[in-house]
């Protein structure tokens, strides 16, 4: 199997290679693990894949993630299995010098979604210690280098940093899992980018979060001061307050590169789509997101806490966020 393209094209290719392998529909694949204990009951295996990257942002070329997008209900799933980590991985970064100022945009802020989840997830777990090596650069490149990349498409360090900085973003979710922002971006998929919506969501998730990860919340606040985006010194902040101080940095950065802000300045965001977004985190299949929250919530939990975290986007007022 060889796949050229964007993240969506390798994701395909990794549930196609499912499908064709083992039969059956997609939906018996989506969730975490499926298409390997399918392979083990039938004694198969999946074909080598070359998959070619040609963007630089879901680092789809790097890991075990299929995200699959029902485009008559709007609804993403996701298929997570280390048996559709592609054979053999390529990204030529020259590839993207020619990317438009929005893929590019959405792209990195997706990279650096990746980093902040999976960092604000691993507190006492295994992979923290690398988290804490991956953040700083990883956040850094992005948040050094995107104005770069919009303002002088063709510059090589800007494209190679961006490049580097999504990666990463791939190691990361190797390491560990995404959770609240990805989850709700699967619902917007009619309306915003995957990057643009996680990189808004993630905000308003980092207040959430904050009381349960303040560790590397710390590392965090230390990428966005060294690129002038938080002045004030987080040193003798601690949990809701140190979250709140990184979430304006955050949401100073999105303004700085141009994007919005707030859900209800995205068109075709309603209070209605709110609605849906909660019900579609209840789905059994997208389980793993809400068990991979810093702070996990059970289906019977997300109207009294994802609610609120929402509702915080819609409006862009981060003192609506309620935390548990």
């Amino acid at each position: 199997m060889v796949s050229f393209g964007g993240g969506s094209t390798i994701d395909a290719a990794k549930a196609a290679m499912a499908l064709v392998t083992l039969g059956g529909a997609i939906d018996q694949y989506f969730g975490t693990g499926l298409v390997t204990a399918a392979l083990q009951r039938q004694d198969a295996a999946l074909p080598p894949h070359v998959a070619i990257q040609t963007a630089a942002s879901s680092a789809s070329h790097l890991s075990k993630y299929s995200n699959i997008t029902d485009v008559a209900r709007g609804q993403k799933k996701l298929i997570v299995d280390e048996a559709l980590t592609p054979t053999r991985p390529l990204f030529d970064h020259s590839v993207t010098y020619t990317a438009p100022p929005a893929l590019t945009a959405d792209g990195a802020l997706d990279g650096i979604a990746s980093c902040l989840e999976v960092s604000l997830g691993a507190v006492g777990q295994p992979h923290a210690e690398a988290m804490r090596e991956i953040v700083p650069v990883g956040v850094g490149l992005v948040l050094q280098y995107l104005p770069v990349a919009l303002a002088s498409p063709h510059d090589a360090v800007a494209r190679e940093a961006l490049a580097l900085a999504t990666d990463l973003g791939g190691y990361a979710i190797m390491l560990g899992g995404t959770s609240g922002p990805h989850l709700n971006s699967f619902s917007l998929v009619n309306v915003m980018s995957h990057g643009r919506a996680c990189a808004l969501l993630g905000p308003y998730y980092t207040v959430f979060y904050a009381p349960a990860a303040e560790e590397p919340l710390r590392v965090l606040a230390e990428a966005y001061r060294r690129a002038g985006l938080l002045s004030a010194s987080v040193d003798r902040l601690r949990g809701r307050a140190l979250g709140i101080a990184v979430a304006q940095a955050m949401i100073a950065f999105l303004a700085r590169v141009g994007l919005p802000t707030r859900l209800r300045d995205v068109p075709g965001v309603t209070p209605a789509l709110l609605r849906r977004m909660l019900d579609a985190a209840k789905d059994p299949q997208l389980r793993m997101k809400l068990e991979n929250m810093p702070v996990p919530l059970t289906a019977d939990l997300v109207d009294a806490y994802m609610g609120p975290v929402l509702e915080a986007a819609y409006e862009g007022d981060l003192a609506r966020v309620r935390n548990l």
